[in-house]
């Protein structure tokens, strides 16, 4: 009995150890003689303590469980899985259990686990926010990630920022320059994974970290997210307990997963940048056509739900081709983000402005009350407008038309509020001068 490689345990009715086998030492860290006479449940993970409690009673009761699994705590710290085959001598009043060490097993059923949810997670994550939170899960469910985030490097504007991070006591670090002498930076820059502890350098940096909230680092590991075409940021997570220090083993299992991390952020930002050049114009950074369009239907349908009211607003810049044909298409191209810019201003989140193409753009203004808050808008934008414009030391002044079209005066469906508002903005086109457009 002394020779097996699994572990045999003879507890009492109490729940305390009456004899243990020399191969518990190798399993669970401690000798026979510290085992004994402790009480079984102190060992067993948190977690898992209610779990095998019921399972006891059930033994006790006269239920063998040949293939019950718990976690218990090595004396070292590290958490073990543990299989068991357990029964009751009602004889002797003694629960005898065989013990072995799955942790190993357990450890590749989770790694592969992991890389098929990282995989899942791409189809099913809506943006980078929710895959980043995703990916957060996944790799909690490996090690410790209370403290936990994601840089993303850009290469062209040489910044590392983080759109994701997650942490009591460490305040989201600002976007800063590749070349800034950080752990982090150095993880990116070297493309090598990097494990900090007390015993290492951390010691002079953690205060950096962790001393507005009165807290030092006691571990920080960080690896590359490495895809294809380089590095594209890193994993971090850190620990502030002096009980949850990060391992060798860690840095082997989060650097494994790294990869398949990698190639799923950059297939998000891949089908995101697709997106936006699907519905967003390129120049201006608005939404296109297509965009406006499904906005437009969302918002006739709400106001035919709740009876209520919207405006259309249409604007074309006057004489904007001699702006292209006298100082450039270039100068006119910088002339045309510069007005979106400004009309941004002009309306309210909940508001739709886009650029139709050319110089014709579209404001759509939602849940209105009165038809004078759509002229009221107008004005603004005119007078944002009216400004001049600053176009390679160029002052450059410029004027507009704008035709505005009321749901349901003017029409019921899209079609109908374009084509009045249209024809309102070339009626005052010709007329030279703000007309009544919501008459």
């Amino acid at each position: 009995m002394e020779l097996l490689l699994d572990a045999i345990c003879v507890v009492n009715k109490e729940g305390h150890f009456v004899y243990v086998s020399a191969a518990c030492e190798r399993i669970f860290g401690y000798t026979p003689e510290e085992m004994i006479g402790r009480p079984m449940i102190e060992l067993v993970f948190p977690e898992d303590r209610e779990r095998t409690l019921q399972t006891v009673d059930e033994i006790i009761s006269g239920e063998p469980q040949p293939h019950f699994e718990n976690r218990y705590v090595r004396k070292d710290g590290q958490v073990v899985n543990i299989m068991w085959s357990a029964r009751w001598s009602e004889t002797d009043q003694l629960r005898i259990a065989v013990a072995r060490d799955i942790t190993r097993c357990k450890h590749a059923e989770r790694v592969q686990a992991a890389l098929y949810a990282i995989s899942e997670a791409v189809h099913e994550a809506d943006d980078l926010g929710t895959l980043f939170q995703r990916i957060h899960r996944i790799i909690g469910a490996l090690l410790p990630t209370t403290h936990f985030y994601i840089a993303l490097y850009d290469e062209a504007s040489g910044e590392v920022s983080f759109p994701y991070h997650v942490d009591a006591y460490d305040p989201l670090p600002v976007p800063q320059h590749i070349d800034s002498d950080t752990p982090c930076n150095r993880v990116i820059r070297g493309g090598q994974t990097l494990l900090l502890n007390p015993e290492d350098v951390l010691g002079s940096e953690s205060s950096r970290y962790g001393a507005a909230y009165g807290r030092r680092l006691k571990s920080w590991l960080g690896v590359p997210l490495q895809s294809r075409n380089g590095t594209i940021g890193a994993l971090i997570v850190q620990s502030y307990a002096d009980n949850a220090r990060y391992t060798e083993k860690d840095r082997e299992l989060l650097q494994f997963v790294s990869r398949q991390v990698a190639d799923a952020i950059e297939r998000k930002q891949m089908m995101a940048r697709l997106q936006h050049i699907a519905l967003y114009d390129q120049l201006t950074h608005l939404p296109n056509r297509t965009l406006f369009h499904d906005r437009m239907q969302l918002a006739l349908a709400k106001a035919r739900r709740h009876q209520g009211q919207l405006a259309l607003l249409y604007l074309d810049l006057d004489k904007f081709k001699e702006v292209n044909d006298t100082l450039g298409h270039g100068t006119g191209d910088v002339l045309l983000d510069k007005v979106a810019r400004r009309l941004e201003l002009c309306v309210r989140e909940c508001d739709t402005l886009a650029r139709l193409g050319g110089d014709e753009f579209v404001v759509l203004l939602e849940s209105i009350v009165l038809s004078e808050q759509a002229v009221l808008v107008a004005e603004k934008i005119r007078h944002a407008l009216n400004q001049p414009f600053d176009l390679a030391g160029r002052e450059v002044h410029i004027q507009l038309s704008i035709g505005i079209a009321l749901f349901p005066l003017h029409g019921d469906d899209e079609q109908q509020l374009l084509r009045h508002a249209d024809e309102a903005m070339y009626a005052e086109k010709k007329s030279g001068a703000p007309g009544r457009e919501a008459d």
